[in-house]
């Protein structure tokens, strides 16, 4: 067996069934092999980054290890901006990618790809030998897992050809359950607890797993707290009737008038960043209880007062038995008051301002685009000033089928994304809320992709015309936003060209012929939705 056959018959022991990639010198045997003797599904993306936007998507939305390929040199390169995206998200994935020739100093493509790939934040790990290709391969897969982040493999063009020795293996990672039922921390824990009168409650996405969900639940009705989440958690307690929605910079009114006057966070799965945090606004002056399966996560933004290291379903229960034990009364919090509050609370589904003629409104397209399509749906977004209203208008069932694209900031990495998310959704619909923006830049040619794949892929551009963040910093120092301005192409007869269903909404009357074409559409075919939107009334960051 020669080594290109050995890493695709490795894949396949240790159950790795997707990979996404684009095939060159440094990996097209491989992949074939993987397709042909693995047996195992190989998308072809159009673009380095759009195979490892679409790895990353689909970890998301599956739970599993994401899996991509590209060839060396420019390959690896071209996949440096989603290898960052992956680290700052904590995303475990692994990349095939092939090496230039050892001994070939003058190969065209020829670069320092260990160099290029620390400098992400992403592990390394180096194809040693014929000898050890077993090893390898799994011991980039474990510490992907391990680590919460991608992890390279690079593999040499000229092992490839070379036997292989191939042990048998397997991909197992041990299981640890545990939580701190008795120490200092959590003592002081339910000292703070009793001594609170306004705590809240705050998850994040590592309390999506459902025996968390409801332990945190159980812990909030027990000492009588509302609930909230991060927009990495979105839509944890939707429909729970204290649910106060997004806490940091993105909370709604209501949110934020109690989160202000709270005096105790008991925070699971979150980071605490400054985005949470609302730039230190909703911490400041709070006893702050952190809790983590993952001690690191402990009080790397935000200073706590007791930081409990454990899995959170059992350290939430744990918290719950002692204060039965000691008797310890409710806060008082969860008032009838605040309930109808909540229950009455709407948000604006208008903007201020009418759009120009030729414009629909952007808070009426978004709220009918999640009145009108299945709610059992993964959502992605890109990034631009559309997604505030876009992460709190359009809802998911669970956070894992919220697909999030934005730890690096940077715009353009939506498509790709979701195509992955589509793909790991087990028939679900995949919506994708795009920018005009972001959207041309991650790559138009990517939606032949998501044509050949045959997705049931619906995709919303906010169509400004422009770079929104740009046009507002150029209309906020009254200086001429022309610079932020683009003509872009008329968007659906291009997506229909590539194969996709499309329509153009310019009006309210349009909305509502859009909406009964997505209600009718193929779900074997990605569907376009060009919302043309004004530049001059759309929601500021």
């Amino acid at each position: 067996m020669k080594v290109h056959q050995a890493i695709a018959r490795t894949l396949a022991d240790i159950g790795a069934t997707q990979l996404f990639g684009l095939i060159g010198d440094g990996n097209l045997y491989m992949v074939d092999s993987y397709v042909r003797q693995g047996g195992g599904r190989y998308v072809g993306a159009v673009h380095e980054a759009g195979a490892v936007l679409m790895a990353l998507g689909w970890a998301q939305v599956t739970g599993r290890i994401g899996v991509a390929t590209v060839t060396h040199g420019g390959g690896l390169t071209n996949a440096v901006t989603p290898l960052v995206e992956g680290v700052k998200c904590r995303i475990p994935m692994v990349l095939l990618a092939g090496d230039t020739p050892m001994e070939d100093r003058e190969h065209l493509q020829k670069v320092n790809q260990h160099e290029f790939v620390v400098a992400t934040g992403a592990g390394f790990e180096q194809l040693r030998s014929p000898r050890t290709v077993a090893q390898d391969v799994v011991r980039a897969f474990h510490r992907a897992w391990l680590e919460r982040r991608p992890v390279v493999l690079n593999m040499p063009i000229d092992f490839q050809w070379q036997e292989a020795t191939l042990e048998k293996v397997s991909l197992r990672f041990p299981e640890v359950r545990s939580a701190t039922t008795s120490s200092a921390d959590m003592d002081n824990a339910i000292g703070i607890i009793a001594s609170s009168r306004q705590p809240v409650v705050l998850a994040g996405r590592g309390a999506m797993a459902p025996e968390a969900q409801a332990a945190i639940r159980r812990l909030a009705a027990r000492i009588e707290a509302p609930l909230t989440t991060t927009l990495r958690g979105k839509d944890l307690f939707q429909d729970d009737e204290f649910n106060l929605g997004f806490c940091g910079t993105l909370s709604n009114p209501l949110a934020l008038e109690v989160l202000m006057k709270s005096d105790c966070i008991v925070a699971f799965g979150a980071s605490l960043n400054k985005y949470t945090a609302a730039l230190g606004s909703l911490t400041t002056k709070k006893r702050i209880i952190q809790v983590s399966p993952h001690q690191e996560d402990i009080g790397q933004y935000t200073q706590f007062e007791a930081g409990l290291v454990g899995d959170l379903d059992m350290v939430a229960d744990a918290m719950v038995a002692l204060m039965d034990e000691a008797e310890i009364p409710g806060s008082g919090c969860r008032t009838g008051e605040l309930r109808e509050q909540i229950r009455n609370w709407q948000p604006a589904r208008k903007m201020r301002r009418e759009p120009r003629p030729g414009c629909v409104d952007v808070l009426q397209a978004l709220h009918a685009l999640n009145e009108t399509l299945e709610p059992e749906r993964s959502y992605a977004t890109d990034g631009g000033r559309f997604a505030i209203a876009a992460w709190a208008e359009i809802d998911v069932q669970t956070p894992r089928h919220f697909v999030h694209t934005q730890g690096f900031a940077a715009i353009g990495q939506g498509l790709g994304e979701a195509i992955g998310a589509a793909l790991g959704s087990d028939g679900r619909p995949t919506l994708l809320v795009a920018g005009d923006g972001g959207f041309m830049l991650g790559g138009l040619s990517e939606l032949t992709t998501a044509v050949r794949e045959k997705l049931d892929l619906v995709i919303a551009v906010c169509n400004d015309g422009s770079y929104g963040a740009e046009y507002i910093q150029f209309t906020k120092k009254d200086m001429d936003p022309a610079l932020s301005l683009l003509a872009w192409p008329d968007l659906a007869p291009v997506a229909q060209a590539l194969g996709l269903a499309a329509v153009t909404v310019r009006s309210s009357d349009d909305l509502a012929g859009a909406m009964a074409a997505l209600k009718a559409r193929e779900r074997t075919r990605p569907f376009l939705i060009d919302f043309k939107l004004d530049p001059e009334v759309m929601p500021e960051f």
